[in-house]
């Protein structure tokens, strides 16, 4: 039995006095907003390109080789590089043989000449002796048909001299064209052979550029289009459209795009080297976003609009590009988008856009 309930109440009282009071709810923090910057479409007026690749090659190229075979080479007067004119001489022949040939061949003439004169004398005193009754009529013959065959004589001995003397002049192994040197196996002192090549020359030092485009690709291109190409130093030359080849491959089925470039084509690009370009087709008007502006998902565009200080993911299908912008489709013209770090936003997201 309790004997001092007092005390007991005082106890009691003390206890609950030491109890907390319940705790409030805490409300959970609001998440803060991005701070964004909002961009509208900009529509611009944009080229339609077509991008290809191919070769760099010589437009024509000439094989230059000598025309007289088992003649030593006595000079060589050019170097690969070299730009020449039609009829330059790039290397010397040993002349020494032919013009030995060709005094024989003048003096060959020249005893033709002096045959057929006493040939034409004899004929006329025949002539006259016969108008006298001293010859008859076949000795007159005889003396007409020796000045004959003395002029046949001479005639071949002229043709003869004639061919020695061409057979000289191309002791000098000249350009057939104006044009850049773009090889040379002729040495001093080789002898020269048939079909032997000596030289390559690219005619007139013009270029072009083969590229490869698809069967499909290949109705948009025509002569006259347009082309600039970028060389292997990043700087780019622009040509035109030379022809387009009328056959496809039938292995890889592309087609061959042949575009002449400029004469000062050459300080960009060689012959031999593989460059990249594109066709100018035409202009047309492009709805442009920044390329920041663009986020990739799973295979797929999309920007995010800003409506009532949300962001919505929109899809969007991408076009052209020019430096730091992209043509898009499927936005509206009068949106605003977000500029740059999409990454970072989700579809509903509150933002807070800032100039």
């Amino acid at each position: 039995m309790i004997r001092n309930p007092s005390w007991l109440l005082a106890g009691l009282l003390a206890l609950a006095g030491c109890e907390e009071p319940p705790a409030e709810a805490v409300a959970p923090a609001a998440k803060p907003a991005l701070a964004v910057n909002a961009v509208a479409p900009q529509t611009l007026d944009w080229p339609h390109t077509l991008k290809a690749a191919g070769n760099i090659a010589a437009w024509q190229e000439a094989v230059i080789g000598a025309e007289l075979s088992n003649y030593r080479l006595t000079a060589v007067l050019v170097n690969v590089g070299d730009r020449v004119k039609k009829d330059q001489v790039l290397a010397r022949i040993d002349p020494d043989t032919l013009d030995s040939e060709l005094a024989e061949m003048r003096a060959a003439v020249a005893e033709a000449e002096a045959t057929l004169a006493e040939a034409r004398a004899n004929h006329e005193r025949a002539r006259q002796l016969t108008a006298k009754g001293f010859y008859s009529a076949q000795q007159n013959t005889q003396t007409r048909t020796a000045a004959d065959t003395a002029l046949a004589r001479l005639d071949a001995a002229r043709a003869r001299l004639q061919s020695a003397e061409l057979k000289r002049s191309r002791t000098a192994v000249r350009a057939p064209d104006d044009g850049v040197i773009s090889a040379r196996t002729a040495t001093v002192g080789t002898p020269t052979q048939p079909g032997q090549e000596l030289f390559r020359l690219i005619r007139g030092g013009r270029l072009e550029w083969r590229a490869e485009v698809t069967a499909a690709e290949l109705s948009r291109l025509q002569p006259g289009l347009e082309a600039v190409l970028t060389g292997p130093n990043g700087e780019t030359v622009t040509g035109r459209v030379r022809a387009v080849a009328p056959t496809v491959d039938p292995q890889t089925r592309n087609a061959l795009v042949y575009v002449d470039l400029p004469a000062e084509a050459g300080r960009a690009v060689s012959a031999g080297m593989f460059a990249r370009g594109e066709f100018l087709l035409g202009r047309a008007p492009a709805l442009t976003v920044p390329q920041s502006a663009l986020l990739l998902r799973e295979g797929f565009a999309y920007v995010f609009r800003v409506e009532d200080n949300k962001v919505l993911q929109t899809k969007v299908a991408t076009g052209r590009r020019d430096a730091e912008r992209v043509e898009v489709s499927g936005l509206d013209p009068a949106a605003r988008v977000v500029a740059s770090g999409a990454g970072l936003l989700a579809d509903g997201d509150t933002v807070r856009v800032v100039p």
